[in-house]
């Protein structure tokens, strides 16, 4: 990442190398300065978020980043944060992002990994799973979705696209034969990333990857005051509904038809988390690195959504759909979760 360039205040220093005369010209590459040069529309549309946001942001993360600063040329956290939300809108090279923001390659990339580890930290504080009376709500928003009963989430995992690993590589290929993280995500039906896993390899199956989860741990042990819905790939819990592979009667065909609908919240999600931060759509990042960047994206976009920031439209594409080769997850014992199922659809269905 590093490059054959000095940083300063408010400019960026091009060093032009003449060897007749033995010395270097400096041509000065004045920083953007967004905020004030564009309007909230065009702040949307070039960082995914307006300027009220933006500074919320920077008044979040400036105790962590403001270290960086102390130094009289540094970038202050506002620029950091513009040049980190530039490369999580566009996903593009390091270089373009760079010249756009008119700082040198090297500190974008220093700045992408900084404040990509800052923004993962606070997973825990904006990534959480509803409780007591946020259960009710959560009840409420699915059944108005899709006239499912009793659900406060639904999951499903979502491959982040990356640049071969140079170890291990092998582990990283997904079922399409592409390099990848597989991201477990649950959301509510207003697409508030509830739970989140963002460390296994693209060539992990979907249901190991919950069986790893504390989320697994946790729901096992302590059974919620609702249900998740999941697809096939999933096994079939008390708190896990996955459709009927095969709905024999009128009453599972309604059911799996209300289960289609509200499950597509996770759909969505997955949609709309990857056309606003289109870095998602392919990292040039080795797993740790993308790992951090992808729960970075996370956390913004519980930020964006509890705020009400707007989706641009100019980023609009087809939501990506789940894995429809991905072999069913069978579980040893699935009694007690077919039996939970066949409840819901004797008393609603």
């Amino acid at each position: 990442c590093r490059g054959p360039h000095l940083e300063m205040a408010g400019v960026v220093h091009r060093h032009h190398h003449f060897a007749r005369r033995g010395y270097r010209q400096r041509v000065y590459v004045e920083r953007t300065k967004p905020l004030e040069q564009y309007t909230t529309e065009e702040l949307y549309v070039r960082f995914r978020f307006g300027k009220a946001d933006i500074e919320y942001l920077v008044n979040l993360l400036r105790p962590k980043l403001q270290h960086r600063t102390q130094r009289s040329h540094g970038l202050s956290v506002e620029e950091q944060i513009l040049i980190a939300l530039r490369f999580y809108a566009c996903g593009t090279f390091y270089q373009v992002v760079g010249d756009y923001m008119g700082v040198v390659k090297s500190a974008v990339c220093d700045v992408v990994r900084d404040v990509s580890i800052t923004l993962a930290s606070l997973a825990n504080e904006f990534v959480s799973f509803p409780k007591d009376n946020q259960i009710a709500q959560a009840k409420r928003s699915f059944f108005l979705l899709g006239n499912m009963p009793n659900t406060i989430g639904a999951i499903d995992c979502t491959h982040v696209h990356i640049q071969a690993p140079r170890e291990n590589e092998w582990e990283f290929i997904n079922r399409k034969g592409r390099h990848s993280i597989n991201v477990q995500l649950v959301c509510d039906a207003d697409l508030i990333i509830t739970n989140c896993v963002v460390k296994w390899p693209g060539s992990v199956h979907d249901a190991r990857i919950l069986r790893g989860s504390a989320l697994y741990r946790d729901l096992q042990t302590n059974r919620p005051d609702g249900i998740i819905l999941g697809d096939s790939a999933y096994p079939l819990l008390p708190w896990l509904m996955t459709p009927f592979l095969t709905a024999n009667t009128p009453a599972q065909a309604r059911f799996n038809t209300a289960h289609c609908r509200a499950r597509c919240a996770i759909e969505r999600l997955n949609g709309v988390l990857k056309r606003r931060f289109a870095c998602l759509n392919y990292l040039r990042a080795e797993p740790q690195k993308a790992c951090n960047i992808t729960l970075a994206c996370i956390v913004l976009h519980n930020i964006a959504t509890k705020r009400n920031v707007p989706l641009c439209a100019d980023n609009d594409a087809p939501e990506p759909l789940g894995d429809p080769n991905q072999p069913p997850a069978f579980c040893q014992n699935e009694q007690t979760g077919r039996a939970t199922r066949d409840a819901i659809v004797r008393h609603y269905f």
